[in-house]
């Protein structure tokens, strides 16, 4: 008998930051079932798939999903009734079609990625598969790379940092559990160097630490110090990624920039471009996540030009994981890499689509949580399937963050001698 979709609902559940989100459940006809849950960005890009949102300022103050819960259970739901769980591709378009919309404003993209999600897991657990061997077939067997967040500024913290992210990356480790203490061991470490100077210890949106500091240029040397003082050499154990956001601190999304935070004043493209190249020579940075704001695609290509022989130049914001900006990427060298995040683009198919063109073009592609997380792993597995060399998924804090790691500590123990690491 053939398997075929029964089952699709969804409820209102709470992300990481206290806001409402979607969490979706599937059942199939041979009795399997699965669920998945939706995560949400702060900073996001304009060309985004749209999240749906109630806006009725009686319930969470705007932010509730109702309406999304409803599209999933009384327009979507019933239409992919019959399915097989199998085409993941045709189940994607479909959804996609019945929305009707280029940005699946209508529907809302955590309608549609709740869905797309939850089939990919409930076929995978009926065909007797871990998600990452479904998703990325028998050959799956590389481990990302974690960069790990170690101090939060921008959009995701309350404090005098621009830079939104400083991430640690053990280069040097044998294996991702090594790789995993040595970031998490320079994590604890940064808490001790912080409390000896009188700074806070809280943390920001993706548990890393939001201490209020001199300039940008301090985060990075309290880093440093803090992977030596953990025992670890810088570059050759533990570099450092980083995240601008730079659209967060844009006054026009183009090239004039004001670093707000740090009150660093006003600037212009060039003059990140020549910071970057500065720090780049000064400290052991391996990728840069959108140096320039999302419509400055000519310093991005300046940024490029500079340093794309170097380091990782990754566009988020720019690219938002939509083949149609990657394809523009890749013909004017904008960047050399890109983020790859399923709630920007709205299912699992299209992120699939975004890897194989960074793929076949030559670049680098980094998986990516959002700042609003849930407790599903979800990511962990898709990071092994699409054989990406590294992944952000947070601090060593936050059990919606440490889920994701102690998921891939699983699947590295599962796949014993067989699993390979960056």
């Amino acid at each position: 008998m053939k398997t075929t979709l029964s089952t699709i609902h969804a409820m209102e559940i709470l992300d990481s930051r206290g806001n409402p989100t979607l969490q979706v459940y599937v059942e199939l006809t041979d009795g399997s079932t699965a669920s998945a849950s939706v995560p949400s960005g702060a900073s996001t890009g304009v060309n985004e798939a749209v999240e749906l949102r109630d806006n009725d300022k009686n319930r969470y103050f705007g932010k509730g999903v109702l309406t999304a819960v409803h599209n999933v259970n009384t327009i979507l739901g019933p239409e992919l009734i019959g399915m097989s769980p199998f085409a993941q591709v045709e189940i994607d378009q479909k959804m996609i079609g019945i929305d009707g919309t280029e940005n699946k404003s209508r529907l809302g993209a955590n309608s549609i990625l709740g869905i797309s999600m939850a089939v990919a897991r409930v076929a995978a657990q009926s065909m007797g598969l871990p998600l990452y061997r479904y998703l990325g077939g028998t050959g799956a067997r590389r481990i990302p790379i974690p960069a790990m967040n170690i101090i939060n500024g921008g959009a995701h913290a309350d404090n005098s940092v621009d830079i939104q992210e400083f991430m640690a990356v053990p280069v040097g480790a044998p294996t991702f559990r090594e790789g995993l203490r040595y970031v998490a061991e320079t994590f604890h470490v940064l808490k001790e160097i912080l409390k000896e100077r009188g700074l806070a210890t809280s943390v920001g949106d993706e548990g890393g630490f939001a201490p209020n500091l001199s300039s940008n240029d301090g985060a990075m040397d309290i880093i440093m110090e803090a992977i030596t003082r953990a025992g670890y050499e810088p570059g050759k154990d533990i570099a450092i990624s980083l995240d601008s956001a730079a659209s967060s601190f844009s006054t026009d999304l183009v090239n004039n920039y004001e670093l707000k935070w740090s009150g660093g004043g006003k600037m212009h493209s060039s003059d990140l471009i020549n910071m970057g190249v500065d720090w780049v020579k000064k400290y052991p940075i391996v990728s840069w996540e959108d140096p320039l704001a999302e419509k400055d695609w000519a310093g991005f290509k300046q940024f490029t030009a500079h340093l794309g022989d170097q380091i990782d130049i990754v566009g988020d914001d720019i690219f938002v994981t939509n083949t149609k900006y990657i394809q523009r990427g890749i013909q004017e060298k904008t960047a050399n890499s890109a983020l790859i995040k399923l709630n920007q683009i709205g299912t699992v198919s299209e992120s699939i689509d975004a890897v194989r063109m960074c793929r076949d073009a030559g670049w680098h592609y980094f998986i990516s949580h959002r700042s609003g997380e849930t407790e599903d792993t979800f990511l962990a597995d898709f990071a092994v399937a699409m054989d990406g060399g590294q992944l952000k998924t947070g601090s060593a804090s936050r059990s919606e963050r440490i889920a994701k790691y102690n998921r891939l500590l699983e699947i590295e123990q599962e796949l014993g001698g067989a699993a390979l690491y960056y």
